[in-house]
């Protein structure tokens, strides 16, 4: 798979990618149910269309020309020296074949005057703690999301760039 900005054909691939990605992750956490809502709302069409056009933002995909296998959003937060990876997901049948790391180098690429990479990762979800170890992060705390109050608790990573 090669990595690529995302555009407007890719947004309902990308949308179908979230979706099953978050149910084989999240449907033992949360419930199948309570997914099917978060994706509903966070993974609408709209929702990733209005990433397209976020400044300071990074919207890319892996795509092998017959399927979007992963995808990710990175974006420059106050602080432009320090980049909020907001997703970085690959599908279950696409896992373990380096499209994670493909996507994370394409990230940390384009934004060359980063300096911190931050990303925030449910405590429950051991596999993507376990990969964005491996990659250089280390903890930077806990994080609230007043979203999800009695939900898990999110764990805070961080990786210097530069």
């Amino acid at each position: 798979m090669f990595v690529r900005t995302a555009g407007e054909r890719d947004l309902a691939a990308v949308r179908t990618l979230l979706v099953e990605t978050w149910h084989a992750t999240y449907d033992a956490i949360y419930g199948a149910a309570k997914v099917t809502e978060i994706t509903d709302e966070w993974h609408s069409i709209a929702s990733l269309r209005s990433r397209l056009t976020r400044p300071n933002s990074e919207f890319l995909v892996a795509d092998d020309g017959k399927r979007i296998g992963g995808m990710a959003f990175a974006a420059a937060t106050a602080d432009a020296k320090v980049i909020l990876l907001n997703q970085l997901y690959v599908h279950p049948d696409c896992q373990r074949r380096g499209i994670g790391q493909a996507l994370l180098d394409e990230v940390e690429a384009s934004f060359p005057e980063a300096r911190t990479l931050r990303v925030e990762v449910k405590e429950a979800n051991a596999a993507a703690i376990a990969f964005y170890r491996s990659k250089g992060f280390s903890s930077a705390g806990n994080t609230a999301n007043p979203r999800e109050a009695s939900g898990p608790t999110t764990l805070s990573f961080e990786k210097p760039l530069g």
